[in-house]
Parts: structure tokens; C-alpha cells; sequence
């Protein structure tokens, strides 16, 4: 789907090779396409699923360093709410599998995102099932529930948001206007029907979600706690000189300012974040072109699309 630049001799492009087949196997090492179940991306043919191949969407997603680096950014502000966080305190293995979060949180994005119309439905109903047991009290006594609409609405805006600017930083192409309104409004369907309520749908809209959220949000000592053991998360890195760090000091970049401040980010944690942001950035056609047989290129195929128009904006 996506090639080196254009620009690389032949030398040059050969030169990458070994490079990409480290990237395919480190990235297939760490998200195996096992977690996405028995998800079949390729039958049946012309279905478009919840978005089709023309959407905001597919693109976005379709994008592996500013989804990942995004995901991780998502993870991040999302300890900020105490209520959101006391769910996953009580009731996740966050612990001693804090990648197997991630790792589930990216199956079920990609098979919302790229799977057949049926099953995505049954994913998103899979996840209703589970929220139904997720329930509780926090550290200061207010009750919480994984189905509370408010909470489905925190974790859909943290990740939407994180997702497009890691799209933004990372994709290599410009946004077109209007672009980022169509994506959030498209895919507040899927926390619509996870039982999300007043989703924001446009850029304004979640900035001013944000505005409006800050005076619940707190770091607190669990909040220290899951951030200190995502800083231990060391996924392998695919080559030689790239650092361990990569991803989650990518996706410390994405972070809205006010949540930089709020987590008492120091100005030499926000140097590395640049630092790493630049890393990944002229490192990510090298993934792309390394990934180009992903899900999201089962998907065109299975609507009769070339894969590559995921790389064009219409």
C-alpha cells in the first residue's frame, strides 16, 4: 500500500530491504494477527462494513506508527480519570499484561474499523457483554460502570483524538479541511453503539469536550502507578539503533498541552518526546512499506479497491 519515497535510488531502496523485513516480523511478533480472532477480512466480498473504503476511517487507521504511538498516547490520558481508571484497577490484569491491553484494544479497532458489517456488530456487542461485569466503587466511594455513558464517551474521545494526531505527525500526508470533522463524526458510531452518549463530532466539538472534562480529571498515585509500568513496557524493537522507547515517547508528543501539564511532564521528558516524534517520523514509510499486505489491504481487496487509495485523500 504505502512505498519508500520516492525520492531513494534503487541502491537505496534495496538497501531497506532487510530493515522491512525486521519491521514485519517485529510487528507481527508483537500485535499477532491471532488476536483478532476468526475474524475473516476478506469474505464477503463487497461488504463495506462500518465504514467502506471511502471513509475517514479506513485511512486514519489504516496509518501502523500513529496508530500505535496514538494507542499509547490514548493509554495515557486515560488514567486521568479516576473513575475510568478504577475500572481497569479493579477489574484488568493491567499488572502483569499491560501489552495484552493494547494488544486488545488494537484488535478491536481494527476489526470495527475493517471487518465485514456483521462482525463488526458482534465485536462491539462482544465488548457490551464484558462492560456489563465491569462494575464498581472508586478510591473515594463513588460508584462506577464500564456501560456509564459518560465513561464509554472519556475512553472513545482519548483514543479518537490520539489516533487522528498520531495520523497528523506521523502519516507523512497532509490532512485535507474537513477531513478531521468526517472522522470524528464517522467514528462516533462505534462508541454510539457501545452505549456512548452526547459523542463529540467534529474538531470543535472535542476540543470543547476537553475543555469541559479537565476539572475531573486528576493524576493520582494510581494514575503514577499504571504510567510507571507502561515506562517498563519494552516492546522489541525491530532494528539496531532504534530505541526501545520509540512508540511511547511518539505518543507522549501527541498529547494535548494541558495533559502534558497535568501529568508534570519535565521540559527534558518533552525534549526526548520531540526527539522520538522526529525518529518516528522519518522512520514510518519504512513501516508502511514493510506492512503493505495488512488488514486494511484485505479489506480494499475484498471491496474491489486498490489498496494504495488509502494513502490519497478524494
Amino acid at each position: 500500500m504505502f512505498s519508500p519515497p520516492d525520492f531513494l535510488s534503487r541502491t537505496a531502496r534495496e538497501s531497506l530491504r532487510p530493515l522491512r523485513a525486521a519491521i514485519r516480523h517485529w510487528v507481527l511478533s508483537a500485535f499477532p494477527r491471532s488476536n483478532s480472532g476468526s475474524l475473516d477480512y476478506d469474505q464477503p466480498r463487497g461488504d463495506p462494513g462500518l465504514f467502506g473504503p471511502d471513509s475517514a476511517t479506513w485511512r486514519v487507521h489504516a496509518d501502523f506508527p500513529g496508530m500505535l504511538s496514538g494507542g499509547l498516547a490514548a493509554l495515557t490520558l486515560q488514567t486521568l480519570h479516576p473513575l475510568a481508571l478504577a475500572g481497569v484497577w479493579d477489574h484488568s490484569n493491567f499488572r502483569g499484561d499491560l501489552l495484552g491491553r493494547l494488544r486488545r484494544t488494537t484488535a478491536f479497532v481494527g476489526g470495527t474499523t475493517y471487518a465485514p458489517r456483521a462482525q463488526a456488530d458482534a465485536l462491539i456487542e462482544h465488548v457490551r457483554q464484558i462492560h456489563a461485569h465491569i462494575v464498581g466503587h472508586a478510591e473515594d466511594g463513588r460508584p462506577y460502570s464500564a456501560n456509564d455513558p459518560q465513561l464509554l464517551t472519556w475512553v472513545h474521545v482519548t483514543e479518537a483524538y490520539s489516533f487522528l494526531q498520531g495520523y497528523r505527525r506521523y502519516s507523512h500526508v497532509v490532512l485535507p479541511a474537513g477531513a478531521a470533522d468526517r472522522y470524528y463524526d464517522e467514528v462516533r458510531r462505534i462508541a454510539e453503539a457501545l452505549g456512548a452518549t452526547r459523542v463529540p463530532a467534529s474538531e470543535r466539538e472535542v476540543e470543547e469536550y476537553f475543555r469541559q472534562i479537565q476539572p475531573k480529571l486528576a493524576f493520582t498515585e494510581r494514575s503514577r502507578v499504571v504510567l510507571d509500568l507502561l515506562s517498563q513496557v519494552r516492546l522489541p524493537v525491530p532494528a539496531a539503533g532504534l530505541s526501545r522507547d520509540l512508540f511511547l515517547l511518539a505518543g507522549t508528543a501527541l498529547l494535548p498541552e494541558w495533559a502534558t501539564v497535568l501529568l508534570g511532564h519535565t521540559p527534558w521528558r518533552q525534549r526526548q518526546s520531540r526527539l522520538a516524534a522526529g525518529a518516528l517520523w522519518s522512520v514510518a514509510p519504512v513501516f508502511r512499506s514493510a506492512l503493505r499486505d495488512g488488514i486494511a489491504s484485505r479489506a480494499c481487496r475484498r471491496m474491489d479497491r486498490d489498496p494504495a487509495e488509502l494513502s490519497r485523500w478524494p
